[in-house]
């Protein structure tokens, strides 16, 4: 089960709680408005623009440059956007079959699930693909993915005492959906 996004386009999603819901709504009507992206989202005002602030700083949408109609959107996916924004229509339908908020995730959750994948994985090797997160930041984003039936964790009996995590089937369907 190979991803077709980069670790690093998984890292940059997961900055964002919003910003799978966010490329999804932007591919899906080919820009918006900041009003109708608000209401659409159902989101406070400084947390979308956050969102649209870390999606521009990555690369992702722009601001439209032509000026013109007021009806005309105000942001508009860029290349690379339109790239991302077809997965995420797809992470973000495989959420809501799961019956997965848009924060259910951590920030680590999307990574974690592509490299668990469809084996069973030790947390060191986890640590080891994901160097730039703390160990914290990985067992708690294991236990945020443990507590919404995404990955179980198996202990062996070792001396000392080791762990294996591996995906549900619910988190198999995430894992396809990357």
């Amino acid at each position: 089960m190979q991803s077709t996004l980069s670790l690093d386009d998984l890292i940059t999603l997961g900055r964002s709680r919003w910003a799978v819901p966010l490329l999804a709504d932007l591919a899906s009507r080919r820009g918006a408005r900041f009003v109708e992206l608000r209401h659409r989202l159902g989101l406070p005002r400084d947390s979308l623009v956050r969102a649209l602030d870390g999606a521009i700083a990555a690369g992702w949408l722009m601001r439209n440059p032509g000026h013109g109609h007021p009806l005309r959107p105000e942001y508009v996916l860029t290349a690379e956007g339109a790239r991302l924004a077809g997965r995420a229509v797809g992470l973000l339908a495989a959420q809501n079959q799961l019956g997965l908020s848009p924060g259910a995730l951590t920030r680590w959750g999307l990574p974690l699930v592509s490299i668990i994948g469809p084996g069973h994985v030790r947390f060191n090797a986890l640590a080891k693909a994901l160097v730039i997160a703390t160990p914290r930041a990985i067992s708690q984003g294991l236990q945020a993915l443990a507590v919404n039936g995404l990955v179980e964790r198996e202990v062996l009996s070792l001396q000392p005492p080791s762990s294996l995590y591996y995906l549900t089937s619910s988190g198999i369907l995430l894992a396809r959906a990357v």
